[in-house]
């Protein structure tokens, strides 16, 4: 009969993160062995991260951190919102931010083979932690961002938000505060394009059909020559840009200026220039399926055993 005690069970449990009884039927598999528990726990662990591979991972978090002059956002998937609150996920998170600025991957696939603080490569970390945490893990994107910025994180990673600026008013006060309230603008009011300069021209020629036939089903206007409704549209275009462009936007602390004439005015109250030159918005789980839960049947799975 192997030999161990509950404070056995409780320290592997601390080391390993597995449940209870799956560390007490470790610790019988080894014969009371620690460190042979520790192996059969993880052989356990990597053999149940293969099978999460094709579990749906569209929670987690976004983060972003600066260090320098080089800011990097992520985001990091999981598949429930529950581990966006775990301390042990939030570190990882961190670490994998400091790994893409130490090294500036070009690609989530660059990002795997670098290695972390510790020494481990990220595509390790990434399987130890799933291993840990209980759930697929999944290093979704990220972005670098060389120079001023200003950043902007929403409901505990839901959305973040970095704004980068070219500027010779950096360093004088207002500015900070100033970016902060274009940060905060591009994450309250999401937007496709920085400015009308940045939408393709395939973009506007869509819009622009889709506007004209609008008006030619409108009794009013299907009599009208077609160089008339041109004209008409380009007009129209005003209201796409203002939807659709962060400068063209109505600034959300003063709806009489729009983003680009802040950004004008502060340049002047400040004695210098500032261009927005680009921003980066993650929204957690964008574009990626849900995973939909039916409780109650979950409930009787683990009943029923």
């Amino acid at each position: 009969m192997a030999e161990f005690s509950a404070k056995d069970v409780a320290e592997l449990r601390k080391q390993t993160g597995c449940g209870m009884m799956d560390c007490k039927n470790a610790l019988k598999d080894a014969n009371g062995d620690f460190e042979a528990a520790v192996k059969i726990l993880r052989e356990k662990g990597m053999a149940a991260t293969a099978k999460k591979a094709s579990r749906i991972a569209a929670e987690g978090l976004v983060d972003i951190m600066t260090v320098g002059d080089v800011t990097a956002i992520v985001e990091v998937n999981s598949e429930t919102d529950f581990v966006a609150k775990n301390a042990t996920f939030q570190e990882f998170v961190k670490e994998i931010l400091k790994t893409i600025i130490a090294n500036k991957p070009a690609d989530v696939a660059a990002l795997m083979p670098c290695k972390m603080a510790d020494g481990m490569t990220v595509e390790a970390a990434l399987a130890e932690n799933t291993y840990k945490i209980g759930e697929k893990l999944s290093i979704r994107r990220f972005t670098v961002i060389e120079g001023v910025v200003s950043s902007y994180i929403h409901g505990m990673g839901m959305t973040g938000v970095v704004v980068n600026f070219v500027t010779d008013v950096a360093d004088k006060p207002g500015f900070a505060e100033f970016a902060k309230n274009v940060a905060l603008q591009t994450a309250a009011m999401p937007v496709q394009y920085l400015n009308r300069e940045a939408v393709p021209a395939a973009v506007l020629e869509e819009e622009k059909a889709i506007l004209i036939k609008q008006m030619q089903q409108d009794p009013k206007m299907a009599n009208k020559p077609a160089q008339v409704l041109e004209k008409i549209v380009v007009g129209k275009l005003g209201k796409f840009y203002e939807t659709n462009c962060l400068m063209d936007q109505a600034y959300v602390k003063d709806d009489s200026l729009t983003v680009s004439k802040y950004v004008a005015q502060t340049a002047k109250e400040l004695g210098g220039s500032i261009e927005v030159v680009g921003y980066v918005r993650y929204d957690k789980g964008e574009g990626l399926e849900k995973r939909e839960e039916d409780f109650a049947a979950e409930i009787e799975k683990m009943v029923k055993g």
